[in-house]
C-alpha cells in the first residue's frame, strides 16, 4: 500500500523526517509490517510512505489495511491525500 499525506504546516525537510520517523516507528510497534519513505524526500510538506505486508487472504488484507489507516489517521495531524493499494 502507498499512503500519501500532506501536512501544510511542516516549515521544514528536518522537521517532516521527525514527523515521517515518529510516524513510522508507530506503526512499526502497532502492526507487524514493513513501512518506508518512498517517495518524495525533497518536498517538506508532503509525505510518501509505502506499507508492505503478508496476509493469508484478501479479506484479512483489507482488514489490515483499515486498520493501518485508521490507525494513521489517528497517529497524525497531516492529511491522507492518496491511498493505492496493491494484492498479489
Amino acid at each position: 500500500m502507498r499512503i500519501k499525506l500532506y501536512a501544510p504546516w511542516v516549515q521544514s525537510l528536518k522537521e517532516k523526517r521527525m514527523i515521517a520517523k515518529s510516524l513510522i516507528a508507530k506503526v512499526r510497534a502497532r502492526f507487524n509490517v514493513s513501512i518506508i519513505e518512498i517517495d518524495g524526500q525533497d518536498v517538506h510538506k508532503t509525505l510518501m510512505l509505502g506499507i508492505v505486508f503478508a496476509a493469508h487472504d484478501n479479506s484479512s488484507a483489507d482488514s489490515i489495511n483499515e486498520k493501518l489507516l485508521s490507525f494513521i489517521e489517528g497517529s497524525t495531524e497531516a492529511q491522507i491525500t492518496e491511498i493505492q493499494k496493491e494484492t498479489c
